[in-house]
């Protein structure tokens, strides 16, 4: 007749199960744990911002897909967070595309957060079609890091030949929109609502409307 485990024993076979099982929870993509600085995946540009990271597919931005990134103003944030991909694609000799934006960037501002200005290119079309159109061919080259383009409208058909052309280049297209468009469909890999928060002082909230792969943290704050 087998003799019965001691408490001890038992003790450390919960404790050994408690370990695999508590290792395996914080294997998972979406949990980020502090002074932990994961790396992202190939195909992938880390953000900067460990909890945004943390709820991505990969842990960045992804490359060769379309991000949509609508706000129901403009200038409450939304560059910084691009900035730091921005940083480390144009130190690689990328160009970072900026189509029709709606203000024309501060070279020293941009030198100051570590992009290097020299790489970064600001086109300014006549028009919203002309807009589309340069985004798309700047996508395909392979020269281009990242395509950061400012449209006002835009249908689903222009959104789906953006995101094939993202997809031919490998590179990190950005499309900035009203928040109006959050309640549209979109075939955009990713989709973020940013808005400002009544007290400033608790930063900006990040809603993930859409995201490919993986089931998103739906909102979150970032200071």
């Amino acid at each position: 007749m087998a003799a019965n485990p001691s408490p001890k024993t038992e003790i450390a076979s919960a404790t050994t199960l408690m370990s695999a099982a508590l290792e395996q929870l914080l294997r998972h993509p979406a949990i980020w744990r502090g002074g932990h600085d994961p790396k992202p995946e190939p195909g992938h540009v880390a953000t900067g911002r460990p909890e945004l990271d943390a709820v991505l597919p990969g842990g960045g931005w992804p490359r060769g897909a379309l991000t949509e990134i609508l706000t129901d103003q403009q200038g409450i944030g939304e560059l910084s967070l691009l900035l730091p991909a921005l940083d480390e694609l144009t130190a690689e000799g990328l160009w970072a595309a900026w189509v029709a934006p709606p203000m024309v960037p501060y070279a020293p501002a941009l030198q100051a957060r570590g992009c290097d200005p020299e790489r970064v290119l600001v086109v300014k079309p006549g028009d919203e079609l002309q807009s589309l159109w340069a985004a798309e061919q700047l996508l395909h080259t392979k020269a281009t890091g990242a395509v950061l383009l400012w449209a006002r409208q835009a249908d689903d058909r222009r959104l789906r030949r953006l995101q094939l052309a993202a997809e031919s280049g490998r590179a990190i297209a950005v499309i900035f929109r009203n928040a109006a468009y959050a309640r549209q469909s979109s075939p955009a890999a990713l989709r973020m609502a940013l808005s400002t928060q009544t007290d400033p002082a608790s930063g900006m909230q990040v809603d993930v409307l859409k995201c490919r792969g993986r089931l998103p943290a739906r909102s979150f704050c970032i200071r």
